[in-house]
Formats: C-alpha cells, sequence, structure tokens
C-alpha cells in the first residue's frame, strides 16, 4: 500500500512540474517578449549553474565554520579555464571530474 502511495507522489510530482513548464511554453509560444526581459532571461543559466556549484565548494558540517573544499577549488578552477577556452560542455565535465578524481587521490 505504501508503495502506491510513493508512486501517487512521484506521478503528481512529475505532473507538477510538466505542467509548471508548459504553462511558460503555452503562454509565450505566439507573443514575443520584451528585449528587456530576454536580457534578463540571458543570466538565469549562470546564475543557477554558480548557485548549484558554489556551496559544493566549501566544506564544513551544517552550522559549522565553512572552509574551502582545496580538491573542488582546483578542479572547479580548470573547469572554468576549460570551458572558456574549448566552449564544450561535455570536455568541461569529463575534464572537471577527472580533475576532482586526481585530486582526491593525491590528497
Amino acid at each position: 500500500m505504501a508503495e502506491i502511495a510513493v508512486w501517487g507522489v512521484i506521478a503528481a510530482l512529475g505532473a507538477a512540474t510538466f505542467a509548471t513548464r508548459l504553462s511558460f511554453i503555452a503562454l509565450f509560444a505566439q507573443t514575443e517578449l520584451p528585449r528587456w526581459l530576454r536580457r534578463v532571461l540571458y543570466y538565469v543559466p549562470p546564475a543557477v549553474l554558480a548557485a548549484i556549484v558554489a556551496p559544493q565548494l566549501l566544506s564544513g558540517a551544517p552550522g559549522q565554520h565553512a572552509a574551502p573544499d582545496a580538491p573542488r577549488v582546483v578542479a572547479a578552477l580548470l573547469a572554468l579555464a576549460i570551458a572558456w577556452r574549448t566552449r564544450s560542455t561535455l570536455l568541461t565535465i569529463g575534464l572537471g571530474m577527472a580533475a576532482l578524481w586526481g585530486m582526491r587521490a593525491l590528497l
């Protein structure tokens, strides 16, 4: 019985996510967005990525002082340089992960 409830919650959350995304597509499909809104939306993906990655560069238990995690910081800087130089997402992810694993093995 509990499994059915879990699958129901998963299905409901999936439907809600789909409806939320579809609403923006359906709403703006036939209209041109204002220039100011397009300029603002241009910066959303980098801001979201920074919000996801930045906390991962710090280590520490919740409520304690957070300090930079050296292997992650080095891997992030290397990935940043690779992304800036090559503009290749797959190469950035692959070499960034290899750098992280290599730094963790060394330290």
